[in-house]
């Protein structure tokens, strides 16, 4: 049954809009409080001293925590509602990815970090964001299926 779930919210997650008209995804793998997200940097991402913005930062770092949150929320789609994150040195070039783990649990509040490595394993970010169970349903209306 957990595997089935994971598969479902990496579809969910892959066929998202946001992942297929504006960032090209490369790959995504949930398992049990974890999640782990590749993008391959292209110059779209660039701000003008032609680095990633950090707006790609946060959304890849955002994602791995999330979903590391909703692998153990069966019956909800979860709400961030709360994210900071740390720069720590820019990336150009290469495959980057996040990783999320869940670092705290309660009936209503989940915690998740993330860190972001560039294709060297060099961590280039991390954040800590927390997580609320919503009022939505895990289904096929929105895209887990």
């Amino acid at each position: 049954m957990n595997q089935e779930h994971y598969d479902k919210l990496e579809r969910m997650y892959l066929q998202a809009n946001i992942n297929t008209k504006i960032f090209d995804t490369t790959a995504v793998k949930i398992s049990e409080e974890m999640a782990q997200i590749k993008l391959e940097i292209v110059d779209k991402y660039f701000h003008a001293l032609g680095a990633i913005h950090g707006s790609v930062y946060f959304k890849l770092l955002d994602d791995a925590a999330f979903f590391a949150v909703n692998s153990i929320v069966k019956d909800a789609f979860v709400l961030t509602t709360s994210f900071n994150i740390n720069l720590i040195r820019p990336v150009n070039k290469g495959v980057i990815t996040a990783i999320g783990k869940v670092k705290f649990k309660s009936r209503n509040l989940y915690v998740a970090e993330s860190t972001l490595y560039n294709e060297d394993g060099k961590e280039i970010a991390f954040g800590t964001g927390n997580f609320s169970k919503s009022k939505i349903e895990l289904s096929e209306k929105i895209g887990y299926r």
